[in-house]
């Protein structure tokens, strides 16, 4: 332990700086500073390898087509283990369209028996139907 005179009136005779044992003191809350600094930064990892993992639709081609007409979805995240249903959606109902094909980057989809209109693309990851902004008319 060193020891130091102090110099200056406001101190009151010794100085002395922490040991090993000492300066491993746990912060109030319970655990070290580097404990919570480090749940903190794998909070924040963890949450962007979910976002990267989320399934998104890019573009819609053609963007126009007849019932049984085969369109393509393209994007990242679409294969099987993210997106389980494709829909063409109005304001009232989800029409399940059949999947072609399916693959990380893009779904070929057949458009269902619906009535000539304009539908949203929707996705289905888990049990959540998501509406995208993606829009296919239906001639």
């Amino acid at each position: 332990m060193a020891n130091v005179r102090g110099t200056h009136s406001g101190l009151s005779g010794r100085l002395r700086t922490p040991n090993r044992r000492e300066s491993r003191r746990r912060h109030p809350t319970g655990g070290t500073p580097g404990t919570w600094l480090f749940l903190a930064a794998m909070i924040f990892l963890a949450r962007l390898a979910l976002a990267q993992g989320k399934p998104q639709v890019t573009t819609v081609d053609p963007v126009s087509g007849k019932v049984n007409d085969s369109v393509t979805l393209t994007g990242e995240n679409l294969g099987k283990e993210s997106v389980s249903a494709v829909f063409l959606s109005d304001d009232n109902t989800d029409y399940k369209a059949t999947v072609m094909e399916q693959a990380g980057g893009k779904i070929v989809m057949k458009v269902p028996q619906v009535k000539p209109g304009d539908y949203h693309v929707s996705i289905q990851v888990g049990d959540k139907i998501f509406i995208l902004p993606l829009r296919f008319k239906v001639e």
